[in-house]
């Protein structure tokens, strides 16, 4: 997939899937799957880092992931997320920062919100750079928006995040992402939209959907927003696998002679 099969897909109605990746092995499973791109998502630094909102990420830190994710995963369309306020520090920093980002193995970047940073998508753009949108929910505004709530509820605020889809496509966008918003509010902003959106937590009618990785796999039990459908008990197989290494290496059925050990002379 390249940035040109977003458009091609939304015009032929076909649907995109987009998981999120920040390592070196679970790039390996996703190289080898269906689903078409990869997000270095800027969730990083909760899922892998442990903080309780994505602002602690930095750009080393997402660096080091895209790296990593790019020599597992060659034959995917990898989009970088550029982290909280890396796009606010100026025309000079910021294509700094995309930049490295690139030249880390992203093919395109994303960016959350529109209004203000829109001189800046359109400049990345003309750059010949891909960048992808980010609306609704936008987690690096947690503060602002008064903690992880649905957007777009009302009218003035859906109308707002409308006419941000379109300022997001004037600029130049090739995709938008569209968190945690009604469905049918996502349902009139992708009939708006000529490019491609991908829906989080906004219901079907969106080009495509994204989830997190550890999420969609039931990797972890702390969170279970109501946008997720979970594919995998990944949790308690795991555990399950674990303390059963553990039972076999305490009843010493583990290693077996014959199965796991080297034969050799001994003087």
């Amino acid at each position: 997939m390249n940035v040109l099969d977003f458009q091609r897909m939304k015009t032929q109605e076909e649907k995109i899937s987009m998981v999120t990746c920040y390592d070196f092995w679970s790039a390996q499973i996703l190289n080898k799957s269906n689903i078409d791109c990869l997000l270095v998502g800027d969730s990083a630094a909760m899922v892998i880092h442990g903080h309780k909102t994505t602002v602690p990420a930095t750009v080393d830190m997402m660096l080091n992931h895209i790296h990593a994710v790019s020599r597992g995963a060659p034959n995917k369309f990898i989009i970088g997320d550029m982290p909280f306020c890396s796009y606010r520090k100026g025309l000079s920093q910021t294509m700094h920062t995309v930049d490295e980002m690139m030249k880390a193995g992203s093919h395109a970047i994303k960016l959350e919100g529109a209004d203000d940073n829109l001189e800046i998508i359109s400049h990345i753009v003309k750059s010949g750079i891909p960048v992808m949108g980010h609306l609704g929910l936008t987690p690096q505004s947690f503060h602002a928006l008064g903690g992880f709530k649905v957007q777009g509820k009302d009218e003035q605020a859906a109308l707002k995040i409308k006419a941000q889809a379109q300022g997001l496509q004037d600029a130049g966008c090739f995709a938008v992402v569209l968190e945690c918003i009604p469905y049918l509010l996502a349902k009139e902003i992708t009939e708006q939209l000529a490019i491609p959106t991908i829906g989080i937590g906004a219901g079907p009618y969106t080009s495509g959907q994204v989830l997190v990785f550890q999420d969609l796999l039931g990797l972890q039990k702390e969170i279970k927003p109501k946008f997720l459908k979970t594919y995998l008990q990944g949790f308690d197989l795991m555990t399950e696998s674990l303390n059963q290494f553990d039972k076999e290496v305490k009843n010493t059925t583990f290693p077996n002679i014959q199965e796991h050990c080297f034969q050799g002379k001994v003087s």
